[in-house]
């Protein structure tokens, strides 16, 4: 774990106190991206199927702290970067999130007709309250991904803002059925794609739609990419988002989602994001050091 001293006093500026989360995460990497997701994925399916006595069965408290935990690495990465336009953006597509979640839930559209069956935490107008912890961080993933695949490419609307909304769409792709096979959420007519309709998808076209073109307003690129090129922890969120939902599917048989999921590591692979260094137990680490 982290040394004690990167939390003994309280900083004194934003950059010190950023210095130290940065710190944090990168000495946790392990724990925070593979640790998790891990415990995660065998938790949810030991919920499942019935294996876990209440109250740890789909536990609410543990399923929005894991997902907390998954998320910061994301977190930590981008708050330097946001700005009051970043801020602005990120508070109006939370409230999208919430908006087009209560329309879905109440009148199927545009996702087709569903219900959530496993509580995920406090909810308001039966839409959980941490809805925006569960969809935008999968919208910055994306993004950011895609920023680093495309290169030079990624400076032209017309090649970013199609190739995000796609990779959104991907990750819908693997995240809707694990969530349909745990029982997360229920489509009541089922679904050609492992229990998912394919209006679930195209509802996913507007809203990645909305999400990327607000990030990609609210955001600067340049400083995006100057903060992924300084921080190797940045994209761990999307790891955790591998290992956690593929294996999910994959235990599930789901194997065409299995078969995205795994091409999106093909992608944090060619990104150099998903590197040996993170799969780096720390104390396995400190032992071999001492030999």
């Amino acid at each position: 774990m982290a040394d004690a001293t990167v939390f003994d006093s309280v900083p004194e500026t934003r950059q010190e106190a950023e210095a130290r989360l940065d710190r944090f995460i990168r000495e946790n990497r392990f724990t925070i991206s593979v640790f998790f997701p891990l415990n995660g994925a065998v938790l949810l399916v030991a919920s499942a199927m019935e294996w876990l006595p209440e109250p740890l069965a789909f536990n609410p408290l543990l399923v929005l702290v894991g997902t907390i935990v998954m998320r910061a690495p994301l977190v930590v990465g981008v708050v330097p970067t946001m700005g009051k336009k970043a801020l602005t953006g990120v508070l109006a597509l939370a409230g999208y999130a919430y908006a087009i979640e209560y329309v879905g839930v109440h009148t199927g559209w545009p996702y087709g007709q569903f219900y959530y069956d496993v509580e995920l935490g406090p909810t308001v107008g039966d839409i959980p309250l941490a809805l925006p912890v569960f969809f935008l961080p999968l919208v910055m993933n994306a993004y950011l991904l895609c920023l680093l695949l495309l290169g030079p490419r990624a400076n032209r609307a017309l090649v970013r803002l199609p190739v995000v909304i796609a990779t959104v769409l991907l990750m819908d792709v693997v995240l809707d059925p694990g969530a349909v096979a745990l029982g997360f959420w229920v489509y009541p007519g089922g679904g050609v794609f492992y229990g998912v309709p394919l209006s679930n998808y195209l509802g996913w076209v507007l809203s990645a739609t909305v999400a990327v073109v607000v990030l990609d307003w609210a955001f600067d690129r340049g400083d995006l990419l100057a903060r992924l090129s300084s921080c190797e922890f940045m994209l761990d969120d999307l790891v955790s988002f591998v290992i956690l939902w593929g294996g999910i599917n994959a235990w599930f048989g789901n194997w065409g989602a299995v078969v995205v999921a795994v091409a999106l590591g093909v992608g944090l692979v060619r990104t150099e994001r998903f590197d040996s260094g993170l799969f780096r137990m720390p104390a396995l680490s400190a032992w071999w050091r001492s030999d």
